[in-house]
C-alpha cells in the first residue's frame, strides 16, 4: 500500500506543519484517489513566515549581486537534478502531457537562468547620473523594498511561478508566496530546490491555503512592504489595494509577461544621493 504525502509548508527553511493542524487534498487528475495532503495555513503561519522572511531579507538583502546570481543559477542546477520529480507531479496531478510537463519545467529552469543573469546588470540599467546645475555629484540607485508577499495565480504555471518568485527575489527583495489549492502540491520538490541552493534561511518562504482566508491578513500587514497579486480574480486585487493604504503597501498587478526588466524594477525603491564635489 502506497504510503500518502503529506505536504508540509516552508518558513524560514525549515518545513513544519501548519499550526491549525488543517490540511486539504489534491487529488490524481480526473480522479478521487488523493496524491497527497496538503498543509493549509493559517494566519498565525503568514505571521510566522513574514517573522521569517524579515531575518532572512537581512542576509539575502546584503549579499552581493554577484552572489544573488550564483545562487539563482544554482537554483537551476537544482531544479533540473529534479526534472523527473517535478514532470511526474505535474502529469500526475494537472493531467498534461508529458510534452506539456517538460515545457513548464524548462520554462522554470531557463527563469532562473534569466534572473540569475540579471540580478547583477539591471542596477546599470536602472540607475543613473543625474544633472544637476552646481557642484555636485547625483545619482540614483535601486535598493529592495524589503519583504514581498506573492499571491499566486489560480491557473497554475510552473514556469511562471518561478518566473514571479525569481524576479522579486533577484534584486534582494524576501518572499512569502502563497499557493492556492490548484497549485499541485508543487511546494515540497521546489522548496527542496531552495533549500539546497544556498540560499538564506527566511530568504523564500512557502505557504498553502485558501487565498480567501489569507490575502486580508497579508493586505493589513504592517511589516509586509510591497505585494505581487497575480491572481486573475481582480476582488483580491481590489481588496488588498484597500487594505494595503495603511502602510502605503505598493501592489503590482498581474503580468501578461513576466520576463522582463519591469518585473525586478516594480520591487526596489530608487535612492537618490547628492555628493558634494570641487574645492
Amino acid at each position: 500500500m502506497k504510503v500518502l504525502k503529506t505536504i508540509k509548508l516552508f518558513i524560514g527553511g525549515e518545513f513544519p506543519r501548519s499550526e491549525s493542524g488543517r490540511s486539504f487534498p489534491i487529488n490524481f487528475h480526473d480522479s478521487e484517489k488523493i496524491y497527497a495532503n496538503i498543509a493549509q495555513a493559517s494566519r498565525k503561519d503568514l505571521r510566522a513566515a513574514v517573522e521569517a522572511a524579515e531575518v532572512g531579507q537581512k542576509s539575502w538583502g546584503f549579499m552581493t549581486a554577484y552572489n544573488r546570481a550564483q545562487i539563482l543559477y544554482r537554483m537551476a542546477e537544482m531544479a533540473e537534478g529534479k526534472r523527473h520529480e517535478f514532470v511526474g507531479l505535474l502529469k500526475d496531478t494537472l493531467g498534461i502531457s508529458d510534452k506539456e510537463a517538460n515545457k513548464q519545467v524548462d520554462e522554470a529552469i531557463d527563469a532562473f537562468i534569466y534572473y540569475a543573469g540579471f540580478a547583477d546588470k539591471f542596477q546599470q540599467m536602472s540607475a543613473a547620473v543625474n544633472p544637476v546645475a552646481g557642484p555636485h555629484h547625483s545619482f540614483t540607485t535601486p535598493d529592495p523594498v524589503g519583504i514581498v508577499a506573492l499571491i499566486c495565480e489560480s491557473h497554475f504555471d510552473f514556469g511562471r511561478l518561478v518566473s514571479n518568485i525569481a524576479s522579486v527575489s533577484a534584486s534582494g527583495n524576501s518572499l512569502v508566496v502563497v499557493l492556492g489549492p490548484e497549485c499541485p502540491a508543487i511546494l515540497q520538490p521546489l522548496a527542496e530546490v531552495f533549500a539546497t541552493s544556498d540560499l538564506p534561511k527566511g530568504a523564500i518562504n512557502l505557504l498553502t491555503g485558501h487565498l480567501k482566508e489569507l490575502y486580508p491578513h497579508i493586505g493589513s500587514h504592517m511589516e509586509i512592504r510591497s505585494v505581487s497579486c497575480q491572481n486573475e480574480d481582480t476582488e483580491i486585487l481590489y481588496e488588498i489595494k484597500k487594505l494595503g493604504t495603511s502602510n502605503m503597501k505598493r501592489v503590482v498587478p498581474r503580468y501578461e509577461n513576466v520576463d522582463s526588466l519591469k518585473a525586478i524594477t516594480d520591487f526596489v525603491e530608487f535612492k537618490t544621493v547628492w555628493h558634494p564635489i570641487g574645492t
